[in-house]
């Protein structure tokens, strides 16, 4: 079962878990979680962003990000404090576009000083206790204010200690590579070609492949190719579809071009990939 499920009767939750959940599967999150690590390492990859986690790191999931927990080891260990939509709507609604923005891209921190340890682990610790007291008249209050503490509390820091260039990302390259990312959410179960999204950003390929490769290391074509094969296996996990009905779906010639090209990139056929993940 997943730790960081919510749902309408119980809009938040609070606790200690090893993510085991989430190990090799792709899950996109209706809520959100604050996650501290206390215990261990893992690798854990965050709407494609790939994070090395040791203890002191603190985790921001936003509702809608995609999880993935890579690797751990034995005693990797992590407290936190999941949190509905709905909650997360309420404690951020005063605050700017471009913060939560900032906190998706940057969705986990490794802290060095003592001071916003304490005070993360506070606030977790806080949220544990209101979860477990069951007949507290104000418990959902409670957990409320506890998520707008925080997000306020990291709302300052941000602005004191980030440039606006860094918040707002008006760097050229980086603005151009957020506004590819967002164009492959939405187009790459149809749209595959790198020719599409240049044309989008009135860009070449060339040079939308070398923004690219300087802030993800990665080529345009590799970073689509990657989007849409988190898709597929999201659609192989999670949906009743017919391997025929997700191949058109997503647009493939027919379901054996659909075959080949998901094992060339994850080394198994979709059959024997739904057929692991169940």
């Amino acid at each position: 079962m997943n730790p960081l499920l919510t749902t309408k009767q119980e809009t938040f939750r609070a606790g200690t878990d090893k993510l085991e959940f989430f190990r090799e599967r792709l899950l996109k999150m209706n809520n959100g979680a604050l996650m501290f690590c206390t215990r261990g390492e893992a690798n854990i990859t965050i709407d494609l962003r790939k994070y090395h986690i040791v203890p002191n790191t603190h985790i921001t999931l936003l509702p809608s990000s995609i999880i993935s927990l890579t690797s751990a080891s034995k005693d990797f260990l992590v407290d936190f404090f999941a949190y509905s939509e709905t909650m997360f709507k309420t404690a951020c609604f005063r605050l700017e576009p471009p913060f939560i923005h900032f906190i998706k891209e940057n969705a986990c921190y490794t802290h060095t000083e003592d001071e916003p340890v304490r005070a993360i682990t506070g606030l977790i610790t806080a949220s544990n206790a209101i979860y477990r007291d069951s007949e507290n008249l104000y418990r959902e209050a409670i957990a409320q204010n506890l998520l707008q503490i925080f997000f306020l509390d990291t709302y300052d820091k941000v602005q004191r200690y980030f440039t606006e260039e860094q918040i707002n990302g008006s760097n050229r390259k980086e603005e151009l590579f957020k506004k590819f990312i967002n164009l492959v959410h939405t187009y790459c179960a149809t749209q595959r070609d790198v020719v599409f999204y240049a044309d989008q950003l009135c860009i070449s390929t060339r040079y939308l492949s070398a923004i690219t490769k300087q802030v993800a290391e990665n080529s345009a074509k590799e970073i689509i190719d990657e989007n849409l094969i988190l898709e597929l296996k999201m659609a192989l996990q999670s949906t009743g579809m017919s391997l025929k009905e997700i191949a058109d779906k997503y647009r493939f010639p027919d379901q054996s071009f659909f075959g080949r090209y998901f094992k060339k990139h994850t080394g198994m056929s979709p059959k024997e990939y739904r057929a692991k993940k169940n």
